[in-house]
């Protein structure tokens, strides 16, 4: 694995406008990983994916993530900080089935991947993304010895079939306990480190714009040019045509 170059965030970024979050999560992959097929990179599990653009985006931009949250109780904008290495938790589940047992039902279920959550995605709402992931990830619900259809489990069966998720692969959901200083409320949030890093690129390649219509302006130059020096490189030339 290499860090993303410039021409390549701003290909990324064009490329992702009229695309999904998991789709522009699978290309990052593609771009990095191009021995490996879109089926295969599609079927990775989300906890197996995130883990492998938390490193990517760690070769990219660094070790520590920065981002903002608001307090729900008192409207506090806070700031937080964490190391990209505070936040992998190993590989997770390589996506075999696995089964749960529990109040009368007995369900076999894999894990989710960006395919479930691309499908997910094209639902009006919450509670329908989560009836389809629940309907591709079940891939069988009894209980006692009738079959039954995933969507119609009762919430303490999808409570359960959640934590049993987590405890397979910890880096499926993400979350961030937070304080308010101001308030002293406490909270969690979740990280989605797909839409986080995919917010981080857009910034970025706006940046790399800016420094190309700059530096084409005072020397010429074509944006492959540009995009093909090194930061210091640019930041040198940017520097002597602010004089």
């Amino acid at each position: 694995m290499r860090p993303l170059s410039a021409h390549e965030i701003i290909s990324l970024w064009e490329w992702g406008q009229r695309r999904q979050a998991p789709e522009q999560a699978l290309e990052l992959l593609a771009v990095t990983y191009p021995e490996a097929t879109w089926e295969e990179l599609s079927s990775l599990t989300i906890g197996r994916r995130d883990a492998r653009l938390l490193a990517l985006r760690e070769l990219t931009m660094g070790s520590l993530l920065q981002g903002f949250a608001r307090c729900p109780q008192c409207g506090e904008q806070i700031e937080f900080t964490i190391e990209t290495g505070d936040l992998l938790m190993g590989e997770g589940d390589p996506g075999s089935e696995h089964e749960l047992e529990g109040e009368e039902y007995r369900l076999r279920f894999r894990m989710p991947n960006s395919l479930d959550l691309l499908a997910a995605a094209g639902c009006a709402d919450a509670p329908g993304a989560a009836r389809e992931l629940r309907r591709r990830c079940v891939v069988a619900a009894r209980r006692n010895d009738d079959p039954v259809n995933p969507e119609t489990l009762p919430e303490s069966v999808v409570a359960s079939l959640a934590e049993r998720m987590e405890d397979l692969d910890p880096m499926t959901e993400l979350r961030l306990r937070l304080n308010c200083l101001k308030c002293r409320h406490r909270w969690s949030i979740l990280l989605d480190i797909a839409t986080f890093f995919l917010r981080e690129i857009s910034v970025l390649a706006r940046h790399l714009a800016l420094e190309v219509h700059t530096l084409a302006r005072a020397y010429g130059w074509h944006e492959a040019d540009i995009l093909a020096m090194s930061p210091a490189r640019r930041g040198l030339y940017l520097e002597t045509a602010a004089r």
